[in-house]
């Protein structure tokens, strides 16, 4: 969750650092912070604030340095705080480190080491920096580190500045993501791409438990056993077009605008002409499996309720949707022969990590369906899937949650002896998206006039079940109103107590054969004060619906359905006032469970 950024080189690090963290500000954080060396003064000083990383713009000002490293901090341990921000300093103040990830062990390393030392804060972090000084007392910097990395127990990306040496730069790391990036000018060191653009031309992204030192123009990678280790440095491209909001007020609208660039990306990249172009060993695999269970979280979980349906249709595999959270301490009963579908937007989710590492433990495949093929898990699973999305900026998923459910109904229908054009009824699903975010004033004045209410509902029957749990998720992230996703057939089994006066409803309808079980749950509740909404194509319509869009192929409805639901979301936290991109308490990449 936390974002960090590094650097050591010829231009200002001060600028570097902070555009790199300003650049990470849609992962998540509440606070905020960087030590750079003064090149005046020939010393390093820490800024930090609770808050925006506008705060450290206009404390560090005017600060020249060739050397920093910078930190935004979602609490994990120890309330939110100036003295719980990063960077934490050794109780000397020679070592200066900032963290992100979960020592698990820290209570006892304390208690084992640390006993007569004095602490400033209540993080994991800073017992990190208060080891590698101990054990510098008797060992060379290295070698300090090595040692109090053989120490942790948990997960860790480390940037480490020894303040006696203002010309190296430390760094280590195991499960949370890390990259180095290089240019003429020098080296910058990061948890997410973004930071890298317009500071280097090619990057290495480290594997686990790698110990890096890194000097102006020279990165030396090693082991835990300090052994000297090869790497390949990458090409880096991304462009910084791809991190603006362009003309549109947040990345949240822009992100829900780019949904039909992405499933023409995902065509071009999944179709060879009119077939469907899928590894055709992942197809071989999943055809001999018995089984294929689906674990993935939030929005990502959601996308897989969307797809069990379509998949199950397209295979004549059962199917399994599993919370990664709760499936990776479960003893969940599993087939002979599974296959492992592990969906994630951000690519770095602890908990499906956590799962992956079960899985892998138990010999059975994987395959990972996410954005960016270096990512943890798409590493270290058997299969990977792009979702071709591109960066998602806001913390809110929109069209990842969409590239999901296309990436998925593609692989399926390859499964399949299904005959019907897939090609051709995606691109009417983009035309339907396209056709409906043309005009969204009906969305603006329905928001205004409908929900104003504390709590919502959304129901649906079928896949629009699946779709109603994700708008839910949507308008509670960033509205902050309470809302929930039902069965629609389920509501009489109790949760029809909510409903009161004025409480708006939205069903979801996109399946013909429920299409009037759905509306009559929805007069259930208009007789108990309801404002109804209506989500629908235009074969099922009625006069009184509230958003009719195009239709589509059933199988693949869902990836339509949701696009009005993201609006609603979006246009009632607009209205509230709310901080769109950047919603309280949420963190984009989710890497500690």
């Amino acid at each position: 969750m936390c974002g960090i950024v590094g650097y050591l080189g010829r231009k200002n690090a001060r600028d570097i650092i902070v555009t790199g963290l300003e650049r990470l500000e849609y992962r998540g954080y509440d606070s905020a912070g960087l030590t750079l060396f003064n090149e005046q003064l020939k010393s390093f000083k820490i800024y930090k604030n609770i808050g925006r990383v506008e705060k450290l713009i206009t404390s560090t000002m005017k600060m020249q340095s060739h050397i920093g490293i910078g930190h935004t901090r979602w609490a994990t341990h120890g309330l939110v705080s100036r003295a719980n921000s990063h960077p934490h300093a050794s109780e000397s103040g020679r070592f200066v480190i900032v963290h992100n990830g979960v020592i698990e062990n820290y209570i006892d390393l304390k208690d084992r080491f640390l006993q007569s030392h004095q602490f400033k804060s209540q993080t994991d972090t800073e017992v990190i920096a208060q080891l590698i000084e101990k054990f510098s007392q008797t060992h060379e910097v290295e070698q300090a580190i090595l040692k109090t990395l053989e120490q942790l127990r948990g997960s860790y990306a480390l940037l480490i500045i020894d303040t006696l040496n203002p010309n190296k730069l430390y760094t280590a790391k195991n499960k949370p993501p890390l990259l180095i990036g290089k240019d003429k000018d020098g080296i910058t060191i990061t948890s997410d791409m973004m930071a890298l653009i317009d500071y280097a031309t090619e990057y290495i992204d480290l594997e686990d438990k790698t110990f890096v030192v890194v000097t102006n123009d020279d990165i030396k990678l090693y082991d835990y056993g300090f052994e000297r280790l090869g790497y390949q440095m990458h090409h880096f491209d991304m462009k910084k077009e791809s991190s603006e909001k362009g003309i549109y007020p947040h990345y949240m609208l822009k992100e829900i605008h780019e949904q039909p660039g992405v499933l023409r990306k995902i065509i071009a990249t999944y179709f060879d002409d009119e077939k469907v172009k899928i590894n055709p060993v992942i197809l071989d695999a999943m055809h001999a499996s018995d089984k294929i269970y689906i674990l993935a979280a939030g929005t990502s979980m959601y996308a897989g309720l969307a797809s069990e349906h379509f998949l199950e249709v397209f295979t004549h595999k059962p199917v399994e949707v599993h919370i990664a959270s709760e499936f990776a301490y479960a003893d969940t009963l599993i087939q002979d022969n599974p296959f492992f579908i592990l969906i994630s937007q951000s690519g770095e989710t602890a908990d499906l990590r956590a799962c992956l590492i079960k899985i892998r433990e138990k010999g059975h495949q994987t395959l990972t369906v996410t954005n960016v093929a270096t990512l943890t898990l798409a590493k270290e699973a058997d299969f990977f899937l792009d979702i071709k999305a591109g960066p998602e900026i806001a913390v809110a998923s929109t069209k990842a949650y969409v590239a999901q459910l296309a990436v998925l109904s593609i692989l399926g229908y390859a499964l399949s002896d299904q005959t019907f054009p897939i090609k051709l009824e995606l691109s009417k699903v983009i035309q339907g998206i396209e056709i409906f975010l043309s005009n969204t004033e009906n969305i603006k004045r329905l928001v205004s006039q409908k929900i104003y209410k504390q709590n919502a509902f959304y129901i649906g029957r079928g896949t629009d079940y699946a779709t109603a749990l994700e708008a839910a998720l949507k308008l509670k992230e960033i509205s902050y109103i309470h809302t929930e996703g039902f069965a629609a057939g389920e509501l009489k089994h109790g949760t029809i107590a909510l409903i009161e006066k004025g409480t708006p409803v939205c069903a979801i309808i996109s399946n013909r054969h429920i299409n009037l079980n759905t509306r009559s749950n929805l007069q259930e509740v208009i007789s108990r004060g309801a404002i109804p909404i209506v989500i629908t194509l235009k074969s099922l319509s009625d006069l009184n619906d509230d958003v009719i869009l195009e239709d589509v192929h059933p199988m693949l409805a869902p990836i339509l359905m949701v696009v009005p639901t993201q609006l609603i979301a979006y246009y009632t936290a607009l209205n509230l006032g709310y901080d769109i991109d950047k919603p309280r308490n949420l963190a984009k990449s989710v890497t500690v469970e």
